[in-house]
């Protein structure tokens, strides 16, 4: 009985979350005040458990270094001294380095030459390239930049603007940052490709956003080379699947596939009913759809549901027959849509689910206290076992954590939390076999802040082009920063501004990381 109140007690509490989640979404919805933060700190464990860097002090920070030595000169004036009376001797320059931003409006006439030939053809000259709706490309490189680098809403850029004496509409700000953007999109969507292609490995998290006024949820890619968006009606597996492909859905029904329907139990004679037939490429769901109908899977009631099954075998053996994540371990927070191929656990939000507990007693809060310094210092084993991996440290490793995770409290809300852990030992302890991956997936998040930080400012998106547009320039903004490319240098060779700095195309980069 006691075994049974304690899982209804973790299932209440699982509810009580959930309803609340709910409860904030509609006050956001209806526009009222936020419900107070929860005051508790965050555990620590990351930061707790990292090295401090050898020969440093307690407290004191590193040094920047002289980032004037890392700029680059445009400019020299030598300035004459007044009042130098006579006889005084030249002792050179005293130098004092000035950066200064130049930002004016100039408006530019553009005189095209007409001619009519013999046949009564019309030839006029060409405008120079970047030129689109009576705009230069100075400006979209402005727009882009402040708004989805800067955050600055369309209406405060249409002000901003309006008052440095520039005749901008609010409509036409909106044009520059959702439309035209074609070769962008191609770009981000080749970026995501080569990160998938050469990634070792790979941390995703996803994040809900509005889009046409429906909940639609924004994933994440990405690892210390790239970063790409991708935001979908749901976070299905069969969407991530869908998202790896880079939109192309593509549907195969390979041995990889027939062997994916197996791990979802799906029964032999429906698989050889798909093995048996004659197609098996299909592009686009539609034409998927179709076939499966033809072959009786439309017809069928039973559990597990034969469609859902075999769309996600499909879309999973397209990945794979596509050359992307070859020998990748997907790193994630736990959400089931991400377990495919070869997947590991984020140790942060593992801890986490430890230190969310609220005991109600001295005992209780010890159990937890010391399960929680147990679990540190595994972590900080497990980091300094990356540095030095060595087979038999990791077979210790493995015996030490069934150690810890077996343990009985006497905490049954904590107990049942150490079994559920205990349970995902292979996914947690990836590492061992794989010491290159990360612990944990603070870098998607820190990637997905962009995201979050955008619908707040300034809300959802309405039309597919804006929210392909986020997507495209929030993930190349990301994978710049990674790569140490300048996004305002990037926007500015992509989009044409006359003598700007040429920048490599990002995939090409991306791949250069990898070697």
């Amino acid at each position: 009985m006691q075994a049974e109140v304690a899982d209804l007690k973790v299932d209440l509490a699982a509810k009580d979350v959930k309803i609340q989640e709910q409860a904030e979404e509609i006050a956001r919805l209806k526009g009222l005040p936020p419900r107070p933060k929860f005051k508790g700190k965050p555990s620590g464990m990351e930061a707790a458990t990292s090295r401090p860097l050898s020969g440093r002090k307690k407290g004191r920070k590193p040094g920047r270094g002289a980032k004037r030595d890392k700029l680059t000169i445009t400019a020299e004036v030598k300035l004459k001294a007044a009042g130098v009376p006579p006889g005084s001797r030249f002792k050179g320059y005293e130098d004092l380095t000035v950066q200064d931003l130049q930002i004016g409006v100039a408006v530019v006439r553009y005189r095209r030459e007409r001619w009519e030939t013999p046949d009564g053809e019309r030839i006029v000259a060409d405008l120079p390239a970047g030129i689109a709706g009576g705009f230069g490309p100075q400006l979209r490189q402005f727009i882009a930049a402040a708004h989805f680098q800067g955050q600055v809403t369309s209406e405060r850029l249409t002000s901003l603007l309006n008052g440095m004496g520039l005749e901008i509409s609010k409509r036409q700000v909106v044009r520059f940052l959702s439309q035209g953007l074609e070769a962008l999109v191609a770009e981000d969507q080749a970026v995501l490709r080569a990160g998938l292609e050469t990634a070792a490995w790979i941390t995703v998290d996803d994040t809900s956003v509005r889009h046409a006024r429906k909940d639609e949820f924004t994933t994440q890619f990405g690892d210390a080379r790239f970063t790409a968006f991708r935001t979908g009606p749901s976070k299905s597996r069969r969407r991530f699947l869908y998202d790896l492909q880079g939109g192309r859905a593509t549907f195969v029904l390979d041995e990889e596939a027939f062997a994916h329907m197996r791990r979802l139990h799906m029964a032999d004679p429906l698989i050889a009913k798909l093995r048996a037939h004659p197609d098996q490429r299909f592009a686009g769901e539609a034409a998927f759809n179709a076939h499966l109908d033809a072959v009786g899977f439309g017809a069928l009631k039973i559990s597990p549901d034969p469609i859902a099954v075999a769309t996600e075998a499909a879309l999973w053996a397209a990945v794979k027959a596509e050359g992307l994540l070859e020998g990748t371990v997907i790193v994630s927070d736990g959400a089931g849509q991400f377990r495919v191929a070869d997947h590991a656990l984020c140790w942060v939000h593992a801890e986490r689910l430890i230190h969310k507990l609220q005991p109600t007693n001295v005992a209780h809060r010890q159990a937890v206290e010391l399960i929680r310094t147990l679990v540190w210092w595994f972590y900080r084993d497990l980091k300094q076992y990356k540095d030095d991996p060595d087979p038999k440290r990791a077979r210790m490793m493995r015996a030490r954590f069934d150690r810890i995770f077996t343990s009985r409290t006497g905490f049954v809300l904590l107990d049942r939390q150490l079994r559920r852990l205990h349970r995902q030992k292979a996914e947690l302890l990836r590492v061992l076999d794989r010491p290159d991956i990360p612990l944990h997936t603070n870098g998607s998040e820190n990637d997905i802040r962009s995201v979050v930080t955008k619908r707040k400012i300034s809300g959802g998106t309405v039309s597919a082009a804006g929210k392909t547009a986020r997507d495209t320039m929030l993930g190349l903004m990301k994978t710049c920063a990674k790569l140490k490319v300048s996004f305002y240098q990037f926007l500015g060779d992509r989009f044409g501004v006359p003598d700007a700095p040429a920048v490599e195309r990002l995939p090409h980069l991306v791949r250069l990381a990898a070697a």
